[in-house]
Protein backbone atom coordinates (compact mmCIF):
# COMPACT_ATOMS: atom_id res chain seq x y z
CA UNK A 1 0.00 0.00 0.00
CA UNK A 2 2.69 2.44 0.82
CA UNK A 3 4.26 1.60 -2.28
CA UNK A 4 0.84 2.19 -4.19
CA UNK A 5 0.80 5.98 -2.24
CA UNK A 6 4.43 6.66 -3.41
CA UNK A 7 3.97 6.12 -6.68
CA UNK A 8 0.52 7.94 -7.03
CA UNK A 9 2.12 11.38 -4.68
CA UNK A 10 5.29 10.80 -7.33
CA UNK A 11 2.85 11.34 -9.94
CA UNK A 12 1.23 14.00 -8.65
CA UNK A 13 4.33 16.05 -7.94
CA UNK A 14 5.16 15.26 -11.65
CA UNK A 15 2.21 16.80 -12.81
CA UNK A 16 2.18 19.94 -10.99
CA UNK A 17 5.98 20.28 -11.92
CA UNK A 18 4.41 20.33 -15.21
CA UNK A 19 1.83 22.57 -14.96
CA UNK A 20 3.59 25.46 -12.96
CA UNK A 21 6.22 25.07 -16.00
CA UNK A 22 3.83 25.83 -18.87
CA UNK A 23 2.31 28.39 -16.69
CA UNK A 24 5.33 29.66 -16.41
CA UNK A 25 5.98 29.53 -20.24
CA UNK A 26 2.64 31.15 -20.63
CA UNK A 27 3.40 34.25 -18.63
CA UNK A 28 6.51 34.98 -20.30
CA UNK A 29 4.91 34.48 -23.80
CA UNK A 30 2.16 36.79 -22.23
CA UNK A 31 4.74 39.73 -21.31
CA UNK A 32 6.40 39.46 -24.46
CA UNK A 33 3.08 39.54 -26.50
CA UNK A 34 1.94 42.70 -24.14
CA UNK A 35 5.55 44.14 -24.57
CA UNK A 36 5.33 44.39 -28.67
CA UNK A 37 1.55 44.99 -29.01
CA UNK A 38 -0.73 46.16 -26.21
CA UNK A 39 -2.56 44.79 -23.48
CA UNK A 40 -5.65 44.44 -25.76
CA UNK A 41 -6.71 40.70 -27.24
CA UNK A 42 -8.76 42.42 -29.26
CA UNK A 43 -6.10 44.37 -30.93
CA UNK A 44 -3.00 42.36 -30.16
CA UNK A 45 -3.40 38.96 -31.96
CA UNK A 46 -0.25 37.55 -30.64
CA UNK A 47 -2.09 38.44 -26.97
CA UNK A 48 -4.76 36.63 -28.46
CA UNK A 49 -3.20 33.36 -29.28
CA UNK A 50 -1.30 33.26 -26.36
CA UNK A 51 -4.37 33.29 -24.20
CA UNK A 52 -5.82 30.56 -26.12
CA UNK A 53 -2.49 28.68 -25.53
CA UNK A 54 -3.23 29.24 -21.64
CA UNK A 55 -6.83 28.24 -21.88
CA UNK A 56 -5.72 24.97 -23.31
CA UNK A 57 -3.07 24.07 -20.50
CA UNK A 58 -5.90 25.24 -18.23
CA UNK A 59 -4.32 28.03 -16.93
CA UNK A 60 -6.61 29.89 -14.44
CA UNK A 61 -7.89 32.75 -16.12
CA UNK A 62 -7.16 35.04 -12.89
CA UNK A 63 -3.58 34.20 -13.25
CA UNK A 64 -3.68 35.47 -17.20
CA UNK A 65 -5.11 38.67 -16.27
CA UNK A 66 -2.76 39.39 -13.50
CA UNK A 67 0.00 38.65 -16.19
CA UNK A 68 -1.37 40.50 -18.71
CA UNK A 69 -1.84 43.34 -16.02
CA UNK A 70 1.97 42.93 -14.95
CA UNK A 71 3.55 43.20 -18.00
CA UNK A 72 1.68 46.32 -18.78
CA UNK A 73 3.00 47.88 -15.68
CA UNK A 74 6.10 50.27 -15.54
CA UNK A 75 8.86 47.90 -14.08
CA UNK A 76 7.63 44.72 -16.00
CA UNK A 77 10.00 41.96 -16.53
CA UNK A 78 11.77 41.67 -20.08
CA UNK A 79 12.49 38.76 -21.65
CA UNK A 80 14.80 38.28 -25.20
CA UNK A 81 13.83 35.49 -27.48
CA UNK A 82 16.85 33.33 -27.98
CA UNK A 83 17.50 30.24 -30.10
CA UNK A 84 20.09 27.47 -29.03
CA UNK A 85 21.85 24.88 -31.70
CA UNK A 86 23.24 21.46 -31.08
CA UNK A 87 23.90 17.94 -30.94
CA UNK A 88 22.53 15.31 -28.38
CA UNK A 89 23.93 11.80 -28.42
CA UNK A 90 24.02 10.07 -31.66
CA UNK A 91 24.10 12.73 -34.22
CA UNK A 92 20.21 13.64 -33.08
CA UNK A 93 19.72 17.57 -33.94
CA UNK A 94 18.29 19.87 -31.00
CA UNK A 95 16.95 23.21 -30.61
CA UNK A 96 16.00 24.91 -27.54
CA UNK A 97 13.86 27.87 -27.33
CA UNK A 98 14.08 30.45 -24.56
CA UNK A 99 13.42 33.65 -23.00
CA UNK A 100 15.36 35.32 -20.50
CA UNK A 101 16.29 38.22 -18.40
CA UNK A 102 19.95 37.33 -18.58
CA UNK A 103 21.25 35.97 -21.96
CA UNK A 104 25.11 35.40 -19.85
CA UNK A 105 23.58 32.96 -17.37
CA UNK A 106 20.77 31.08 -19.89
CA UNK A 107 23.73 30.16 -22.44
CA UNK A 108 26.00 28.92 -19.74
CA UNK A 109 22.79 26.65 -18.28
CA UNK A 110 22.33 25.69 -21.64
CA UNK A 111 25.71 24.40 -22.33
CA UNK A 112 25.67 22.33 -18.92
CA UNK A 113 22.89 20.82 -19.88
CA UNK A 114 24.51 19.44 -23.24
CA UNK A 115 27.92 18.43 -21.45
CA UNK A 116 26.15 16.69 -18.62
CA UNK A 117 23.69 15.16 -21.39
CA UNK A 118 27.15 13.97 -23.96
CA UNK A 119 25.53 16.57 -26.23
CA UNK A 120 27.39 19.78 -27.68
CA UNK A 121 26.36 23.00 -27.63
CA UNK A 122 26.67 24.74 -31.10
CA UNK A 123 26.91 27.73 -33.03
CA UNK A 124 23.87 29.74 -34.56
CA UNK A 125 23.08 27.83 -37.74
CA UNK A 126 24.62 24.18 -36.63
CA UNK A 127 21.10 22.48 -36.87
CA UNK A 128 18.49 24.84 -37.99
CA UNK A 129 18.91 24.15 -41.30
CA UNK A 130 17.45 20.73 -40.60
CA UNK A 131 14.26 22.07 -39.27
CA UNK A 132 11.39 24.16 -41.05
CA UNK A 133 9.50 26.60 -38.68
CA UNK A 134 5.83 26.00 -39.25
CA UNK A 135 2.80 27.85 -37.72
CA UNK A 136 0.81 25.07 -36.44
CA UNK A 137 -2.55 25.59 -35.27
CA UNK A 138 -4.26 23.00 -33.38
CA UNK A 139 -8.51 22.23 -34.01
CA UNK A 140 -11.63 20.96 -32.36
CA UNK A 141 -12.49 18.79 -35.67
CA UNK A 142 -16.05 18.12 -34.26
CA UNK A 143 -18.39 19.33 -37.04
CA UNK A 144 -15.33 19.63 -39.44
CA UNK A 145 -14.95 18.48 -42.76
CA UNK A 146 -10.94 18.06 -43.45
CA UNK A 147 -11.47 18.02 -46.86
CA UNK A 148 -13.75 21.14 -47.41
CA UNK A 149 -11.63 23.02 -44.61
CA UNK A 150 -8.29 21.84 -46.67
CA UNK A 151 -9.67 23.65 -49.93
CA UNK A 152 -10.83 26.74 -47.82
CA UNK A 153 -7.79 27.00 -46.18
CA UNK A 154 -4.97 26.12 -49.05
CA UNK A 155 -5.48 29.94 -50.60
CA UNK A 156 -3.95 31.09 -46.66
CA UNK A 157 -1.01 29.15 -47.06
CA UNK A 158 -1.91 25.99 -45.70
CA UNK A 159 0.73 23.68 -46.38
CA UNK A 160 -1.00 20.50 -44.35
CA UNK A 161 -3.44 18.89 -42.48
CA UNK A 162 -3.66 16.56 -40.24
CA UNK A 163 -5.27 14.43 -37.59
CA UNK A 164 -3.88 14.28 -33.83
CA UNK A 165 -4.54 13.36 -30.41
CA UNK A 166 -3.91 15.75 -27.27
CA UNK A 167 -2.70 14.74 -24.08
CA UNK A 168 -5.92 12.91 -22.55
CA UNK A 169 -6.44 11.12 -26.36
CA UNK A 170 -8.89 13.95 -27.48
CA UNK A 171 -8.99 14.34 -31.38
CA UNK A 172 -7.60 17.16 -32.89
CA UNK A 173 -6.89 18.27 -36.16
CA UNK A 174 -3.43 19.93 -37.09
CA UNK A 175 -3.05 22.58 -39.56
CA UNK A 176 0.22 24.10 -40.47
CA UNK A 177 1.58 26.52 -42.59
CA UNK A 178 4.75 28.68 -43.69
CA UNK A 179 5.70 30.50 -40.77
CA UNK A 180 5.26 34.11 -42.56
CA UNK A 181 1.70 33.09 -43.11
CA UNK A 182 0.73 32.66 -39.89
CA UNK A 183 -1.15 35.73 -39.52
CA UNK A 184 -3.10 35.43 -42.70
CA UNK A 185 -4.40 31.76 -41.26
CA UNK A 186 -4.75 33.13 -37.60
CA UNK A 187 -7.16 35.49 -39.44
CA UNK A 188 -9.07 32.92 -41.55
CA UNK A 189 -9.44 30.51 -38.60
CA UNK A 190 -10.84 33.41 -36.64
CA UNK A 191 -13.40 34.55 -39.34
CA UNK A 192 -14.50 30.99 -39.90
CA UNK A 193 -15.37 30.95 -36.33
CA UNK A 194 -13.23 27.26 -35.56
CA UNK A 195 -12.41 26.60 -32.52
CA UNK A 196 -8.72 26.57 -31.59
CA UNK A 197 -7.17 24.52 -28.85
CA UNK A 198 -3.92 25.69 -29.45
CA UNK A 199 -1.59 27.56 -32.19
CA UNK A 200 2.09 28.83 -31.94
CA UNK A 201 5.26 28.18 -34.32
CA UNK A 202 7.15 25.24 -34.33
CA UNK A 203 10.33 23.96 -35.44
CA UNK A 204 9.52 20.75 -37.55
CA UNK A 205 12.14 18.46 -38.53
CA UNK A 206 12.49 17.88 -41.96
CA UNK A 207 14.77 14.49 -41.78
CA UNK A 208 14.80 12.05 -38.55
CA UNK A 209 16.93 10.06 -36.92
CA UNK A 210 16.12 6.77 -36.03
CA UNK A 211 17.76 5.38 -32.82
CA UNK A 212 17.30 1.46 -30.55
CA UNK A 213 15.52 2.19 -27.39
CA UNK A 214 18.29 2.63 -25.43
CA UNK A 215 20.34 5.50 -27.35
CA UNK A 216 17.13 7.58 -27.56
CA UNK A 217 16.78 7.39 -23.95
CA UNK A 218 19.74 9.05 -23.31
CA UNK A 219 18.71 11.65 -26.50
CA UNK A 220 14.99 12.05 -23.76
CA UNK A 221 17.12 12.77 -21.13
CA UNK A 222 18.90 15.37 -22.38
CA UNK A 223 15.48 16.84 -23.85
CA UNK A 224 13.86 16.66 -20.46
CA UNK A 225 16.86 18.28 -18.28
CA UNK A 226 16.84 21.08 -20.90
CA UNK A 227 13.28 21.71 -20.19
CA UNK A 228 13.30 21.99 -16.73
CA UNK A 229 15.48 24.93 -17.10
CA UNK A 230 13.64 27.97 -16.35
CA UNK A 231 14.82 30.12 -19.07
CA UNK A 232 13.88 27.51 -21.18
CA UNK A 233 10.63 27.43 -23.26
CA UNK A 234 10.84 24.33 -25.63
CA UNK A 235 12.70 22.43 -26.83
CA UNK A 236 12.83 20.72 -30.41
CA UNK A 237 14.56 17.66 -31.98
CA UNK A 238 14.63 15.39 -35.04
CA UNK A 239 14.53 12.07 -33.04
CA UNK A 240 11.88 9.80 -34.71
Amino acid sequence: MGRIFETRKHTMFARWDRMAKQFSRIGKEITIAVKSGGPSPDSNPQLRRVIQNARAVNMPKDKVEAAIKKASGQGADTYDEVLYEGYAPHGVAVLVETATDNPTRTVANVRVCFNKGNGNLGNSGAVGYLFNKMGVFRLDPEGIDPEELELDLIDFGLEELGESEGEKGEPQLVVRCAFNDFGEMQRAIEERGLKVISSESEYIPTTMVDLPEDQANEVLELVDRLEQDDDVQRVFHNLK
